[in-house]
């Protein structure tokens, strides 16, 4: 399918979607979605879009194609509330969004040379605040409620793009142990707030590590978090196989499924 094709099946598709929001919110809609403001959809939004991730992430494809669409009948139920509202119009927000991209890509869209990665992203965060018309902080767009760990990520990226970062992946690397000797001392000192802090530390100094190697800490760990659920749930299959009863066992019969567990791969 060539693109024009593509682009003509995806504005049908669209328009088909939107007459379906106008029938739910229309006179003989339905009451739920009449009563819904765009404040009240933003849990909406994050609880889709979390499902979205997950089977982005686990190779779901069928469940990707059905959660994308979730997640963007909710942005179209949001941008066609605001319409309503006489606030602003999806074409308004998706022409701002072009512009956005063409302005923040001017290697692409103008006569820019970029040598590098790291030139290309110190680029585009000196474009990104230089767009707001006034002189703001490095981290003035920071989103407020982004979790803990991906939000360390950001830090750093942000950070590193303005030349504040370790010089070598190898004193990052210094860096790191010496974070980790201190949060071993802390331990050591029983000083719980002095632990907590530590750790703190410690993992933002490993998400920063991490960045430097092409790896994102929160997708890391999260991968991480889904292999322990999955073997585990094969562990307590195999007891349950067994006839064995697996929260009575003792610690060395549980790693003794564990470890064969994990040899079947």
């Amino acid at each position: 399918m060539s693109n024009a094709d593509s682009g003509a099946t995806n504005a049908a598709a669209l328009a088909g979607l939107q007459d379906v929001l106008n029938a739910l919110l229309g006179p003989e809609g339905c009451p739920w979605d009449k009563g819904q403001t765009p404040e009240t959809l933003c849990d909406y939004i994050i609880e889709e879009s979390f499902e979205l991730v997950d089977c982005i992430r686990s190779g779901d494809l069928a469940g990707t194609a059905e959660e994308l669409g979730d997640v963007l009948f909710l942005l179209l139920f949001v941008a066609t509330l605001h319409a309503n509202r006489g606030d602003f119009t999806l074409a308004e927000a998706l022409d701002t969004a072009a512009a956005k991209m063409v302005r923040r890509h001017p290697h692409v869209f103008a006569d820019c040379a970029i040598k590098d990665r790291e030139e290309l992203l110190r680029n585009w965060e000196r474009i990104k605040r230089g767009e707001k018309g006034e002189k703001t902080g490095l981290f003035a767009s920071l989103p407020k409620g982004l979790p803990p760990l991906l939000k360390a990520y950001r830090v750093h990226s942000k950070a590193a793009r303005a030349g504040f970062t370790w010089e070598s992946d190898a004193a990052m690397g210094r860096h790191l142990l010496a974070e980790r000797a201190e949060f071993e001392q802390a331990v050591a000192s029983g000083d719980d707030a002095a632990m907590a802090e530590e750790f703190g530390d410690y993992l933002f100094s490993l998400t920063e590590y991490g960045r430097r190697l092409g790896l994102k800490a929160n997708a890391c760990l999260d991968g991480s978090v889904n292999k322990f659920l999955t073997r585990y749930k094969a562990m307590e299959k195999l007891a349950a196989a067994r006839g064995l009863d697996l929260d009575a066992l003792d610690l060395d019969a549980k790693n003794a499924l564990w470890d064969e567990i994990k040899a079947s791969g």
